[in-house]
């Protein structure tokens, strides 16, 4: 997530460490927020896999900035990652927020449409937080007002996305 992060900003626009340590936080801060100790490790990584380099621009007050800029195997590697999403990716709410916040960078309607149409399937398979056995429970089934909440909340959150994506798609999608 975090690697598919730092490569949709770059392909925005190339950014300084701070800055893009900045974005990343707004975009995940409220859940995962993110450390120096964690992103500058990836940073290095993606910059020794050639994805990315530096550049340095002068600063306004101060010494020169290491300007990060994604490279065109960087751009590529993006576009893979972007039309090739693992399950997690798919599922993982978080993670899907980030995919979906670079899904632009993709250039075919048609691949962008597999991606989205990969997230409509799995909203559409039956699941909860909750179960009897193998059996999904119900928000109505709860006498716990504070599970009933969660369940109902995910409810709203699942048809909310449900219409998006049949918007997206343009195609009728029923509410889970």
């Amino acid at each position: 997530m975090l690697e598919l992060a730092i490569l949709g900003f770059l392909a925005d626009q190339p950014l300084h460490g701070y800055l893009l340590k900045r974005r990343i936080a707004q975009l995940t801060g409220h859940i995962r927020p993110i450390a120096d100790g964690t992103l500058y490790p990836a940073v290095k990584r993606l910059e020794r896999a050639g994805l990315l380099t530096r550049r340095a621009e002068p600063g306004t007050r101060a010494a020169p900035r290491q300007m990060l800029v994604l490279t065109d195997q960087g751009r590529a590697e993006l576009n893979r990652r972007l039309r090739e999403p693992d399950e997690l990716e798919i599922s993982d709410e978080n993670r899907w927020f980030v995919l979906l916040a670079f899904l632009r960078h993709v250039e075919e309607p048609a691949a962008r449409d597999d991606v989205l149409r990969r997230r409509l399937a799995f909203l559409r398979t039956p699941s909860s937080f909750f179960y009897d056995g193998d059996r999904p429970v119900r928000a109505e089934e709860l006498t716990d007002p504070y599970r009933r909440g969660l369940l109902t909340i995910a409810r709203a959150t699942s048809r909310a996305e449900l219409a998006w994506l049949g918007e997206m798609l343009g195609e009728p999608v029923e509410p889970a």
